[in-house]
């Protein structure tokens, strides 16, 4: 049966798209069940990739089109292939010469395990292979193999993780298809009013409630963090600096660590009473000091203009 190819942009030459003129970045991650495709699949989507999962070998041309009309995040776009598809092929390296053909320039990422450490992993969940049938572990595990056998020689990366826990086959795929800005760390610095509630995706907690309340200097009242002199009045009371001194020193030197661990966004919430005038100043200048230690971090006010 002869695979349909669907119709490409207008600007496509001769049905052949100019790769530099395409833009489109394709993963294909396929390998051995238990090898850690899942992880991989996290990883992409946590570097910016939209991605497929359990995508039929016969729709990969038709998902790198719709990825190129799209556009925007979805000219990133990783494809999970899995033997437990019902419409897996054995001929992915024919898949992968359909997109070159049409101008694209996916790669191939491979999964794969030592057979010891796949039979671990599988009866750590206490789950069988899925060609495994009525056989044992170790037949559905060189079942795939051979199945896999021409994908495996085909790929453009093979990454072994048998001795990889799940952290560093994180950081694996990440070293492999992140840009150093995907990877750094963002830090949101939240400035929030007590009486309205915590915020629940706060990883820092920091409370401006021991500074002098510009809300009872009349002069003041009307005004907000973002201004100079709501700003001056409250870092210049005592307390002040040090207080943003001794959280911009443990948010610069524990940040390092949780790009380490993979954590990518940082929510730092500083509150005060209604979340108009002392948490806005200090959310400010201590997203200018971490700014200064070329930390990723912005500012942002979930409660002004509230009262």
């Amino acid at each position: 049966m002869t695979e349909s190819v669907p119709d490409f942009p207008d600007d496509a030459v001769g049905g052949v798209v100019d790769p530099n003129e395409l833009a489109t970045d394709l993963v294909v991650v396929t390998g051995l069940s238990g090898g850690g495709r899942s992880t991989v699949a996290r990883a992409l989507e946590n570097v910016g990739f939209y991605v497929v999962d359990n995508l039929p070998q016969a729709l990969m041309l038709d998902m790198a089109q719709l990825a190129f009309e799209a556009g925007g995040a979805a000219r990133r776009t990783a494809m999970v292939l899995d033997v437990r598809s019902r419409a897996f092929s054995t001929d992915l390296a024919g898949a992968v010469r359909a997109l070159k053909d049409r101008g694209f320039l996916p790669r191939v990422v491979f999964v794969d395990a030592d057979d010891e450490v796949l039979i671990r992993r599988f009866e750590s969940v206490r789950r069988s292979h899925p060609l495994q049938g009525d056989g044992r572990l170790a037949d559905g595990i060189a079942a795939e193999r051979k199945l896999l056998e021409e994908a495996r020689e085909q790929a453009d990366v093979i990454i072994d993780t048998s001795h990889l826990n799940v952290n560093q086959l994180r950081r694996r795929v990440e070293e492999l298809f992140a840009g150093e800005d995907v990877l750094r760390l963002r830090i949101t610095v939240l400035s929030f009013g007590f009486k309205y509630g915590l915020p629940p995706d706060a990883d820092y907690v920091l409370d401006a409630r021991f500074l002098p309340n510009p809300f009872w200097v009349p002069e003041l009242r009307d005004h907000t963090g973002l201004e100079e002199a709501v700003s001056t009045y409250v870092l210049d009371q005592e307390g002040a600096d040090q207080f943003v001194n001794t959280y911009a020193g443990l948010i610069g030197s524990t940040a390092p660590g949780f790009e380490r661990e993979g954590k990518r966004y940082l929510t730092v919430a500083v509150g005060c009473t209604g979340g108009k005038h002392r948490s806005v100043a200090i959310a400010e200048e201590l997203t200018a000091q971490l700014r200064d230690m070329r930390l990723s971090a912005h500012a942002s006010h979930r409660d002004l203009g509230r009262e």
